[in-house]
């Protein structure tokens, strides 16, 4: 059994609870530990995961959020940099699955955090225990 921390962004309070549910069943489902740790906003999953790797408590993470495009550049700051920050990360050797939605509007939102859907926040899990089970593969 691996300990997995899911760091939400939580903005978008009820696309999250179908985020992170979507991720706790994944990961439980496979037989791991999960906790939940909320961050502000999408930029600051990445400091947070990367502060929570170094603590060692955690063998894998889900990133959870959602950006959704407004009127100005800030979609753009957000939705790239915080991908990039998590990529950073994964490149480092840390099991990261990426949950954070980057849409247009809320309903493409709603249709990818829904669990009965496009299960994204699922997906993320289980790209993370993929991950982690390469990381172990190749120790």
């Amino acid at each position: 059994m691996a300990r997995f921390l899911i760091v939400e962004a939580r903005f978008y309070e009820h696309l999250n609870d179908m985020l992170v549910a979507g991720a706790r069943n994944a990961l439980e489902s496979a037989g791991h530990a999960v906790e939940v740790l909320t961050v502000p906003g999408a930029l600051e999953i990445p400091g947070a995961i990367s502060l929570a790797a170094e603590s060692d408590q955690f063998d894998g993470f889900v990133a959870i959020g959602v950006v959704i495009r407004g009127e100005t550049y800030h979609f753009e700051i957000v939705a790239g940099e915080s991908a990039r920050g998590i990529m950073a990360l994964t490149m480092d050797g840390i099991a990261i699955g990426n949950g954070i939605l980057t849409v247009e509007d809320e309903q493409q939102a709603l249709v990818r955090a829904d669990p009965q859907q496009k299960d994204k926040g699922g997906e993320a899990a289980k790209a993370a225990i993929a991950l982690l089970d390469l990381q172990q593969k190749f120790a």
